[in-house]
């Protein structure tokens, strides 16, 4: 090498130097209380991972030490044990911001592990507040089981489970808590996909290291604000990992490949390519095998989503292509524009007898008609008391009282109402939706009015996101509708965005999914008599959509009336909505020096400024002018009225 290699300078870094490693799976062990082959214990520890070849070994924290964590291949309708151990250090490495929810008055070091994509009863599901310590010496208020069961009742589908614990989700997953869980059945079986050493997992993650190797985190937003360490609108890496290695390359045959691709990062999206425009198939989402492949050329996958895609490179031998990100959220530049190499260099090693099925899972479909409840659930943006810009579900925090409460057995829709100016991937637990639309409407007057006013007609889903989902792009500007079927388990999960850094700060709800005898569900005891919802513009009939509307504001009122007084979050700043968005900028991968030099954390400094945390640094800040935002005029009127 003739220049020395900087992990923290992507310029000195050399592309395509390491293998594409494949996460090795797991292995039972035996228990005399649980089936042979289907008892699991996985430890979290902190071990050193080399990231690159000419990198320092890094700290990190993984699953059974490594990282992405070893996947855990599982059967349709058979049960799966897995007791996942906490094996940790009491200190964290990374900065913990202390005045988030959860954060102030427990252990610094706490985790839960949450089987994203699973349908599974809440004490398995990994709520956020189920968190436990080392060898479980203190543990959460929702804490009821050490050994998670997954009864594996849903189609085979790409699923991952990843660290949950409530408000540190963005810290342990970054630390490289994540990993694979393939759910097989016999219709994958029947199909002859590719498979064995061709089926790879794909794990993509954006990171960023300090000069010495080791994880870069952020300890402030930029620019800084009243507290610190403090949470930040989103942590941005200025390299791409793939299974835990910098721009990897893989030399493949020239066949047939599935590629099961997950985006683990916690703010990225990414739009994937191949850099000749080599078309591909996509044969599964997030939930599951399509009904029919679609022929793609890229594909766009925010946190969390997965995607199911076949490359065929039987006519490429001899030739090199680059998977490509070409995301416009945040456009990459000449490094985060580069994922990883395929090398089509290796010798055909017997027939390739897989193939591309033109018929995979008959889709039953949704029947949106049999609906008990149709919501509109407002994203929102706000700010909290140190000046961070704080977004929000439904104008709710997290601990506020549960507001959706499907009915065990109801079809329900939900219309997610972007008047933020980002998007967000919006996750919900337990079940697999379908999207129905998206539909632009006025931001600004509802935000003035409450009243949804179109703007265009409705958008069908994207190519790529016809099939069963549990992450959907709530696009900016646009309502977007999914729909889905509450069954088989009744309790406490959650919904949120998948932006890891706004899901830690408030942008998650609990769902309670009761039990219900009524054949229409009944309006909710903590809504008010005479619930006022949205108003909304009348909407025509798509052409050709015969099917009728599957509710009436007289049948089942929406969720969404004016929030009363105590939902205002205590303590906020008012601000102007201008503001809001000027704060939830992200400028840069790594943000620049602090004035007093910390760069964050790093192995060799310890912890920022060099010395423990008992509690954050709180600087005063001036009077901001009065603000303008829906929610303050609503409570200057209703004082004003008083």
């Amino acid at each position: 090498m003739g220049k020395r290699v900087n992990p923290s300078d992507p310029s000195t870094i050399p592309k395509f130097t390491d293998p594409l490693p494949k996460p090795p799976c797991a292995k039972s062990v035996s228990h005399p209380e649980y089936p042979e082959g289907s008892y699991y214990e996985i430890r979290m520890k902190e071990e050193k991972h080399r990231y690159h070849k000419y990198f320092p070994r890094t700290r990190i924290w993984g699953y059974n030490g490594i990282t992405p964590g070893p996947t855990i291949e599982a059967r349709k309708d058979r049960t799966t044990y897995v007791k996942f151990l906490n094996c940790l250090p009491d200190e964290h490495f990374l900065p913990i911001d202390r005045t988030l929810h959860s954060c102030i008055d427990t252990p610094d070091v706490r985790t839960v592990v949450h089987l994203h994509g699973a349908k599974v009863d809440w004490e398995s599901d990994g709520h956020p507040e189920a968190w436990y310590t080392r060898d479980y010496e203190v543990t959460g208020p929702t804490f009821n089981r050490q050994v998670h069961a997954y009864t594996n009742h849903q189609p085979g589908a790409t699923l991952w489970y990843h660290d949950h614990a409530m408000s540190l989700t963005r810290l342990n997953v970054y630390s490289g808590l994540a990993g694979f869980y393939l759910l097989r059945d016999a219709l994958e079986d029947r199909l002859n996909l590719p498979s064995g050493d061709h089926e790879i997992p794909l794990m993509i993650q954006d990171r960023s290291f300090n000069e010495d190797g080791s994880l870069f985190y952020p300890d402030s937003p930029n620019p800084p604000v009243a507290v610190r360490p403090s949470i930040t609108p989103g942590m941005l890496g200025n390299t791409i990992t793939v299974n835990g290695k910098v721009w990897p390359y893989l030399s493949v045959e020239p066949r047939k490949y599935r590629f099961r691709i997950l985006n683990a990062s916690n703010r990225r999206a990414y739009v994937l390519s191949l850099s000749d425009g080599t078309r591909f198939h996509q044969i599964g989402t997030d939930g599951g095998l399509l009904e029919h492949p679609a022929e793609l050329t890229s594909i766009e996958l925010l946190p969390a989503e997965r995607t199911d895609v076949i490359i065929d490179f039987s006519d490429l031998a001899g030739k090199t292509l680059v998977l490509t990100n070409s995301d416009t959220e945040f456009p990459p530049d000449e490094h985060t524009g580069t994922v990883m190499q395929f090398r089509v260099d290796l010798s055909l090693t017997g027939k390739d007898e897989s193939r591309i099925p033109e018929t995979m899972y008959p889709d039953m479909g949704l029947h949106t008609g049999h609906a008990h409840i149709e919501r509109n659930l407002p994203l929102t943006a706000t700010t909290d008391q140190y000046g961070r810009p704080m977004l929000m579900l439904n104008e709710r925090m997290y601990h506020d009282p549960a507001s959706e409460k499907p009915s065990l057995d109801s079809v329900e829709i939900w219309n997610f109402i972007n008047a933020t100016p980002i998007q967000h991937p919006i996750h919900v637990h337990l079940i697999q939706f379908k999207i129905l639309e998206r539909r632009p409407f006025d931001p600004d007057i509802f935000r003035e009015t409450g009243e949804i006013v179109w703007t265009g007609p409705a958008e069908e889903p994207r190519e790529y996101e016809r099939g069963w989902k549990d992450v959907v792009k709530a696009d900016v500007g646009k309502v977007t509708k999914i729909a889905m079927h509450f069954k088989d388990h009744v309790g406490n999960y959650i919904w949120h965005c998948h932006f890891l850094e706004h899901e830690d700060h408030d942008m998650m709800r609990p769902i309670r999914i009761i039990e219900d005898a009524h054949p229409v569900q009944l309006p909710h005891a903590d809504e008010p008599d005479d619930p006022k919802p949205h108003a909304q513009t009348e909407e025509p009939v798509p052409e050709g959509n015969t099917e009728e509307s599957p509710v009436t504001e007289e049948e089942s009122p929406v969720t969404t009336e004016e929030p009363p007084e105590t939902a205002n979050v205590p303590g906020s700043k008012e601000c102007s909505y201008e503001e809001i968005c000027e704060k939830m900028k992200i400028d840069c991968a790594v943000p620049p020096l602090p004035e007093n030099g910390s760069t964050g954390n790093s192995d060799t400094k310890g912890r920022p400024e060099d010395k423990p945390v008992s509690k954050p640094e709180v600087r005063r800040r001036p009077a901001s002018k009065r603000c303008n935002c829906r929610k303050c005029r609503n409570r200057r009127k209703r004082k004003k009225r008083n």
